[in-house]
């Protein structure tokens, strides 16, 4: 991947690699970024940060009329594929399933709020026995139409047509007060699982090509460590403290070898840390992790320094944040904390 062209260029070169023949997903991983020095083991987690981000909110690329691409629509934990048939016929939920794969394996990010009903048939369950919501229907023009079935209220001739219009468009019978609850039951289905059917079975095929099919299969406590639940990505501040060693608590190799920062300098600065990290949202301690180590997974070990530089920097394949000890006010450590979290989609330049 070249890092000097446009996001546009960058984005391709990742869909052509996802959609080469005849990779061995599970073979180590040596990704470089041309126009950028940064190499090692950060250079893999940018790599895979980057594509399940790519999946998670979509590609900058026009594959259907859209500035925006999106693989997956509607709402956190009831996204559903898209109904694209240009994104179908381009194989693209095919390449969806190998990097969702891909990572996996590679203990990578993994993609997060896809609808309990589409992971329910994803992986074998039959559609009449997936339990679907409103929700999971992203079209809210359908959802709205299909809505007017639930409840018992008295419908008038203008919705009664609306109904019979949807309904004999996917070769269903008119409402009735008799087949009420069964017809809601039956456009719901095909809003969600009948119009995504090839879509699941080219994620489908695209997981078995990195042959963490037969993992899954065997173990389904293992599925929702690969596809998560939004409420399960979260992340909190408690998660990310108890995994740093703080300078004070490090014990140096060289006792003779003189300091950087006082004691009283490394106390302020992981005060103002401590302060950042509590106050973070969810999505500020992913992009600090990806700043830290490369990706959104917290390392088991956050190694921290406090060092006489002008900027924060971190060396991503060792897992250590490197910070300024020349702060004295909070306010100019965490414009500067903010200012490099911005960067995290750009490379690296210091690895």
């Amino acid at each position: 991947m070249d890092i000097r062209e446009n996001l546009e260029d960058q984005e391709r070169a990742l869909m052509t690699f996802y959609k080469a023949p005849n990779i061995k997903w599970a073979c180590p991983l040596k990704c470089t970024l041309e126009g950028d020095t940064a190499v090692g083991e950060g250079v893999n987690r940018y790599f895979f940060s980057k594509t399940i981000s790519k999946l998670q909110f979509g590609f900058n690329l026009n594959l259907g009329n859209t500035e925006v691409t999106r693989l997956f629509e509607g709402e956190p934990d009831h996204l559903v594929p898209s109904t694209s048939q240009f994104l179908l016929e381009s194989d693209i939920f095919l390449m969806a399933g190998r990097m969702i794969g891909h990572s996996f394996l590679h203990g990578g990010p993994c993609l997060s709020g896809i609808s309990p009903a589409i992971i329910h048939v994803l992986f074998g369950g039959t559609p009449e026995t997936a339990t679907i919501q409103l929700e999971d229907c992203p079209d809210l023009d359908l959802r709205s139409t299909i809505q007017l079935l639930e409840g018992n209220t008295e419908l008038s001739e203008k919705e009664k047509g609306i109904i019979l219009d949807l309904a004999l468009s996917w070769d269903l019978p008119g409402f009735n007060q008799n087949n009420r609850r069964w017809l809601f039951e039956r456009l719901l289905l095909h809003a969600v699982i009948g119009r995504t059917s090839r879509q699941i079975k080219q994620l489908r095929r695209g997981l078995k090509d990195t042959m963490v099919w037969p993992l899954l299969h065997a173990r389904a406590d293992v599925i929702p460590l690969l596809l998560q639940r939004e409420s399960d990505a979260l992340y909190t501040s408690q998660m990310i403290i108890e995994r740093i060693t703080w300078p004070a608590m490090r014990v140096e190799e060289d006792e003779e070898e003189e300091e950087e920062c006082s004691l009283e300098t490394k106390c302020r600065i992981t005060g103002y840390l401590r302060r950042f990290i509590d106050s973070a949202s969810s999505t500020e301690l992913k992009d600090l992790m990806k700043f830290w180590v490369g990706w959104e997974v917290p390392g088991k070990e956050l190694q921290l320094e406090i060092v006489n530089s002008s900027f924060p920097k971190s060396s991503t394949c060792f897992e250590i944040l490197r910070l300024p000890g020349h702060y004295t006010d909070y306010v100019a450590f965490e414009r500067d904390i903010r200012a490099c979290l911005s960067t995290t989609d750009t490379g690296f330049g210091l690895v």
